[in-house]
């Protein structure tokens, strides 16, 4: 069994994941945290993690939080060595870059985006790139939601970074292209972003040639996709508090089919 701390428990991310868990084999939550309380949940809530009571016995931490609750969280897992998902969206870069230092100190779980789908199409994207270098120009569009304040996505920027990194030449991102009045070149990666209605997520990568289109897409259609993925992450942590180390959604794929 593992036993969850579950911190942004009172956030739409961190009740569908309450809702998961009572069906999700092995897994059991133990405890949340939340600077919102006024939800009644079948666990024990805190306003912050510093608040949660010392018998509550728990294996990891998932956090879909805040970007705010980030440092709070770093510190505790640092002084108790406590695995850790971070789930959050919208961390800055600096907090990301930090990951880095903390992987030292206890082990860490983080990925742009907890869909196992997504995780998957961005390495279709990196063998499609390498095998289309040079002769496909390449454009990511994702789609999300009104009430979504960041763009382009995080998934979107992720997407990007490791097409990226599998190119010889490698190119700029362009995110703007009505202030630009000039042909596109071969060395950039347009990055496009549309928000409305109620759209959970969706990312296209399109590779465009002579006379033929290719294109990788995900779509999300509910946000339950991302709840299990971060369940199946948690229990992949399970054990690691002797192992520190920054672990990614690659190393859950492997253990999953290896």
């Amino acid at each position: 069994m593992t036993n969850i701390l579950l911190s942004g428990c009172n956030g739409k991310m961190g009740q569908v994941i309450s809702r998961l868990a009572v069906e999700f084999a092995g897994v059991e939550i133990v405890a949340g945290v939340d600077v919102n309380n006024n939800l009644s949940n079948y666990y024990p809530a805190f306003k912050s993690i510093d608040e949660v009571d010392g018998s509550i016995k728990f294996d990891v931490i998932i956090d879909f939080s805040h970007p705010s609750s980030f440092e709070p969280l770093m510190k505790y897992c640092s002084e108790n060595c406590a695995p850790i998902v971070v789930a959050t969206t919208g961390l800055s870069e600096e907090q990301k870059s930090k990951m880095q230092e903390y992987k030292e100190k206890f082990p860490l779980f983080f990925t742009a985006n907890m869909s196992l789908g997504i995780n998957l199409i961005m390495d279709l994207a990196k063998k499609a790139a390498k095998v289309l270098e040079g002769n496909f120009d390449i454009e990511i569009m994702e789609k999300h939601h009104n009430k979504k304040i960041d763009a382009p996505s995080g998934t979107a920027l992720a997407i990007a970074d490791e097409i990226n990194s599998v190119l010889t030449e490698k190119c700029d991102y362009v995110f703007d292209r009505s202030s630009r009045r000039e042909k596109r070149t071969q060395s950039e990666i347009g990055i496009h972003a549309i928000r409305g209605g109620t759209i959970v997520g969706e990312h296209s990568i399109i590779f465009a040639g002579t006379d033929e289109v290719v294109e990788i897409k995900h779509s999300a259609n509910s946000k339950e996709i991302f709840g299990i993925g971060a369940l199946k992450a948690a229990v992949f942590m399970h054990g690691k508090s002797q192992s520190p180390g920054l672990y990614n959604m690659n190393d859950l794929i492997g253990c999953l089919n290896p």
